[in-house]
């Protein structure tokens, strides 16, 4: 029954949907005159049956897109009313805003805290580490080099209105301002002033010392961590609850002061990510499946439908247990995919970081600011050390280019004209976070001398047990 009626719903939609198409193109091509309320109704029609369906999905992401066509067909027609609903996307980013410093804290203490015992890491530790930086690194700079080459976000007139007569300066720093700059002087005035880098610097020593004293006194801050980072999960689902208004009133915002121009913009922004991440899978991950003489076909094999359900979800946890069941059938050690793959969900967000460089640039493109090259690296640089330990965020990719806007002077109203097409962006960089780590264990797998032993273990054990 309740099936019956979605389909009714979408038949619906479908159907209002092409009669409003059929009503503009008879209009734009002069063969019939019709009043611009005819028009206006024919438009809002389908909009209507795609509320409806979006009520009964009861899903974020559907609002999301509902939110965001609403949006801009509000923001066409009413634009006088549009223009004042700036409020409501501000009240968002403040609660946005709330969660950055706690979530850091919490995640990345936690995360360093926890693996006190350094000899159990051991080799697999560092080595770890040191492939997620560097794989890490290229993505940021394909991203990097993507968003400039294509110019997402360039030669957009922003009206004065939108950045209340001003817009913000980068201000020019020497060496010396950019090194002290990273280091807190004190962690409370970080935290007001939404210092993100300086934050994370504090966090990841304070995680340090917490890993170098007695069980006695790691144990009741490591649970205190743990309870924050729970909270903080909490409290971030709980303020996406209002992200389908605020991405209403942000859209409806834009298209009032810029017209429905600015969609065209992040259809660009959409385009030259997905075929950035084709790049780096064809120009990253390839290159390493042949040196390291990884089989293609069978890792494809294995990762294909953890991938899917990352892609399908926009979910990294949700492919987790099939991810790590599939490596230990592909040939890696169980004790090696349950430290590489928790671990790079922490520090190997390679689509994610991807993306990150990309929007970061956008919003700069979007507001017209010009960065020089010295920035953009110091916003590599930080970009690389704030987007770890947030995997299991939902639009953790938001809070992260929230406080990086803060910190580089960015204005903040152009990420939620990317929130609108949040969700397609992510079902990419999710998958292609899972892909990364898969790989990741088979790489350390290698490089331990591991891949493929326990296979040949068990394939010995069943000979002997025939002869």
């Amino acid at each position: 029954m309740m099936k019956n009626k979605s389909r009714l719903i979408i038949q619906a939609l479908f159907i209002t949907l092409t009669f409003s198409i059929v009503l503009h193109v008879l209009t734009n091509l002069k063969i019939i005159v019709l009043p611009a309320l005819i028009l206006t109704i024919s438009r809002w029609l389908p909009l209507f049956f795609y509320i409806l369906y979006a009520y009964r999905k009861k899903k974020l992401t559907t609002w999301i897109f509902v939110s965001m066509l609403t949006g801009a067909e509000f923001g066409h027609d009413f634009n006088t009313v549009a223009k004042e609903l700036n409020i409501i996307s501000q009240i968002f980013i403040h609660l946005v805003k709330t969660i950055i410093a706690p979530l850091l804290f919490g995640t990345l203490v936690t995360g360093i805290a926890g693996h006190a015992n350094l000899k159990q890491v051991g080799r697999m530790g560092w080595k770890s580490i040191l492939y997620f930086e560097i794989v890490s690194t290229i993505a940021l700079f394909i991203g990097l080099a993507a968003i400039n080459l294509s110019g997402a976000g360039l030669g957009v007139k922003v009206p004065e209105a939108m950045t209340h007569g001003t817009l913000p300066q980068v201000q020019a720093q020497n060496w010396r301002d950019i090194v002290l700059h990273v280091f807190p002087e004190n962690f409370a005035k970080s935290i007001a002033e939404g210092q993100v880098l300086q934050i994370v610097v504090f966090s990841i020593l304070f995680g340090i010392a917490v890993a170098m004293v007695k069980e006695t006194y790691r144990s009741p801050i490591l649970r205190f961590t743990e309870s924050l980072t729970a909270i903080m999960f909490k409290f971030t689902n709980m303020i996406m609850l209002f992200a389908p208004f605020a991405v209403f009133a942000a859209i409806a915002f834009s298209v009032g002061h810029m017209g429905l121009g600015v969609l065209m913009n992040l259809f660009e922004l959409l385009g030259t990510l997905y075929v950035a991440l084709l790049v780096f899978l064809a120009g990253v991950f390839l290159p390493i499946l042949l040196i390291l003489k990884i089989p293609i076909k069978p890792f494809i094999k294995a990762v294909a439908e953890p991938a899917t359900i990352a892609f399908a979800t926009t979910s990294s946890e949700s492919a987790l247990p099939l991810a790590i069941e599939n490596m230990e059938r592909f040939g890696v050690p169980r004790k090696i995919v349950s430290f590489v793959i928790p671990t790079g969900y922490s520090f190997n967000l390679d689509g994610t970081t991807l993306y990150l460089a990309m929007a970061s640039i956008f919003v700069a493109h979007m507001a017209g600011i010009h960065l020089s090259f010295e920035t953009q690296i110091i916003m590599m640089i930080t970009l690389m050390l704030t987007s770890k330990g947030v995997a299991g965020v939902p639009r953790a990719s938001l809070v992260i280019l929230l406080g990086t806007a803060s910190s580089f002077g960015l204005p903040i109203w152009p990420i939620f004209i990317i929130l609108g097409i949040d969700e397609l962006m992510d079902m990419a960089r999710t998958a292609v976070n899972v892909i990364g780590n898969c790989l990741a264990t088979v790489v350390i797998a290698k490089w331990e001398g591991e891949f493929g032993k326990e296979m040949k273990h068990s394939e010995q054990i069943v000979v002997n047990e025939i002869k």
